[in-house]
């Protein structure tokens, strides 16, 4: 479905696309490295408190509207005549990379959940590699769109 009356808002739709997009990533990149400084504390204690109360914070007032307005924003774009070519491979590629970024954002959710309940069973270093996640879905990402 194409929808021709977003043609003349096109360039508004994707500012605010690669806005929306650019505040998910920042999030995406600091919590998986807040989750590395988390495991370095104690259980119960005034720093793992402050802790959550960042991790949360961070995913409920900006990773999660940014990822929902991405979505929104890209949905419009989708259906802006001419912005889509449906038969280009880049198309398919960022798809499935921005899919698997979804995925991860509800990775980091879960995650949250375990140290929110002091319950986290993972080490350090599975988040020091967990972290680089996001970037190599973001440069696949950024790549496809603009190369």
């Amino acid at each position: 479905m194409i929808i021709p009356a977003l043609a003349p808002v096109f360039h508004w739709v994707l500012a605010f696309h690669v806005i929306s997009f650019t505040a998910w990533m920042a999030g995406m990149f600091y919590l998986p490295r807040l989750y590395v400084y988390h495991c370095q504390t104690t259980p119960g204690t005034a720093e793992s408190e402050r802790f959550k109360v960042m991790e949360v914070k961070l995913l409920r007032l900006i990773i999660n509207p940014a990822m929902i307005s991405t979505w929104i924003f890209g949905i419009l774009l989708v259906l802006t005549p001419g912005a889509v070519n449906w038969h280009a491979a880049w198309w398919w590629t960022k798809l499935t990379c921005v899919v698997l970024m979804t995925v991860f954002h509800a990775f980091l959710s879960r995650w949250r959940k375990d140290f929110l309940n002091d319950r986290n069973k993972r080490p350090e270093r599975f988040y020091r590699i967990a972290n680089e996640v996001p970037t190599i879905l973001f440069i696949i990402i950024v790549l496809c769109v603009v190369v």
